[in-house]
């Protein structure tokens, strides 16, 4: 009888994610350009919402998937992140500012269409009523034109900081406890992980009175001091662009993919468990 994972490019991963609700079951792994860093990551797109994944491994530990066992204990999560943050670096470069010039108005198409990234097609479905937030919008013949607004992005981030201030607020005493300026500076710290320095932190800062410098030296200090080894999905085990679940029978390097072994005499972890309750331990 054929093993589930013997035409698995490569070794399985435990991804925690929403499950998509469309008749096929399946969402979009999407290659996109991250907002700050401005380096290729992935995303996945489901039911009209973009998901970031981020990266958790504890140093020992393994995952029993039926009746294997994958080595790599390590586990991805997708959490929401807004699509204006992903697509803000494109609608800026789309106006093609000249001095003191607004811009340009530009059509969706012409903007989301960036040369070796097809995955932003995907999102033109939603690009429109997420972006008329911050852009002015021209309707000409039953086509809209949209262009960068600078205050309402700044609107736009203003508001994004209060929300995010709020609920850090009710996270626990410790939070509750901190003063309204702390708060501000932890929502602006998230606000920067998807937000270039130039010109948006700039002038978010300026506009909530807080130093930029103090905002970057917090950052340093909270990335030196992350003990636990968190990182952007790693190459080996990022999934390719496409739908969810879509394997391959070989590696990246065209070899066959390993196939894992079953774990002989083992037991069901809820067994095991069972038997720990029993005996008091």
């Amino acid at each position: 009888m054929a093993l589930w994972c013997e035409n698995m490019a490569l070794p399985p991963r435990v991804l925690v994610a929403p499950r998509p609700s469309g008749a096929n079951g399946q969402g979009n792994f999407l290659l996109l350009r991250h907002p700050k860093q401005e380096e290729e990551t992935q995303y996945l797109f489901t039911d009209g919402q973009l998901h970031e994944f981020s990266w958790f491994k504890e140093r020992y530990g393994s995952w029993f998937l039926g009746d294997y066992v994958c080595e790599d204990g390590s586990v991805y999560y997708c959490t929401l992140v807004d699509p204006i943050f992903v697509l803000l670096p494109l609608f800026e470069a789309a106006r093609m500012l000249n001095g003191k010039d607004l811009g340009k108005f530009r059509q969706l198409d012409e903007i989301l269409y960036v040369e070796g990234y097809p995955g932003y097609q995907n999102l033109m479905s939603i690009a429109g009523k997420h972006m008329e937030l911050v852009c002015e919008v021209k309707e000409v013949a039953n086509m809209k034109f949209f262009r960068l607004d600078d205050s309402k992005v700044l609107t736009w981030l203003c508001c994004k900081v209060n929300s995010i201030k709020e609920a850090i607020s009710k996270l626990g005493k410790n939070y509750a406890a901190q003063g309204e300026r702390e708060l501000l500076k932890e929502a602006v710290q998230i606000i920067r992980e998807n937000l270039k320095g130039e010109p948006w932190l700039t002038v978010l800062c300026k506009k909530l009175q807080l130093d930029i410098n103090e905002i970057n030296d917090m950052a340093k200090t909270n990335d030196t001091s992350f003990c636990a080894d968190s990182s952007p999905v790693p190459a080996p085990a990022c999934p390719s662009e496409g739908g969810v679940g879509n394997g391959s029978a070989k590696s990246s390097k065209g070899r066959p993919a390993k196939k894992l072994k079953p774990e002989v005499g083992s037991k069901n972890i809820k067994d095991m468990f069972r038997r720990v309750t029993r005996s008091g331990k």
